[in-house]
């Protein structure tokens, strides 16, 4: 009679895969960038943006009648400048599909693709849009302040364009004759 894994057992071989995996991942990334990882620009722009949505969204939802010219222009120019950056991450992404397999959540939500220094304060700062566009609709429902629920697409896009650039997929496998 064959002896079945306990609950316990299976778990911790799950424990200890997921240990491996990330171990390997993080020598990925070691070998891919060394002690100096690219592109802190965009984390550093990401954080800034977040931080003048913020500010904007709740002086906006304090004063409407004063701010609300100004968190309508703050949105307006996160939403816009989000799609633009949509667009440039899938024509980086496009160039590199050529050589390397890129899924949406490795592109966009950084998932294996980018070390933890730059993939926690990119998705901390979108959350964290969402968050405050969120709040701000809340408060002031049936205002310009929902238009700002559009606004976290600029997160997004920057965590995109890191992943696009920078991120760390595995090599294309050939597909075969067509």
């Amino acid at each position: 009679m064959s002896e079945r894994e306990t609950a316990a057992e299976a778990r911790a071989r799950v424990e200890a895969r997921r240990d491996e995996d990330r171990a390997e991942r993080e020598e990925r990334f070691r070998e891919a960038f060394g002690d100096q990882v690219p592109g802190r620009w965009i984390v550093r722009t990401s954080l800034a943006s977040t931080a003048v949505l913020a500010v904007v969204t709740a002086l906006a939802a304090a004063w409407p009648d004063t701010f609300v010219l100004v968190f309508f222009v703050v949105a307006l120019g996160c939403f816009v400048g989000g799609c633009a950056l949509f667009i440039v991450d899938v024509l980086f992404a496009a160039g590199r599909s050529r050589t390397v397999e890129i899924g949406i959540g490795g592109l966009f939500f950084l998932a294996g693709s980018a070390p933890s220094s730059v993939r926690t304060p990119l998705l901390a700062s979108l959350a964290v849009q969402v968050v405050v566009v969120v709040a701000g609709a809340a408060v002031r429902p049936f205002t310009p302040l929902a238009f700002g629920t559009l606004a976290p697409i600029l997160g997004l896009g920057w965590c995109g364009l890191w992943g696009a650039r920078h991120g760390v997929f595995p090599p294309r496998r050939d597909a075969g004759p067509r």
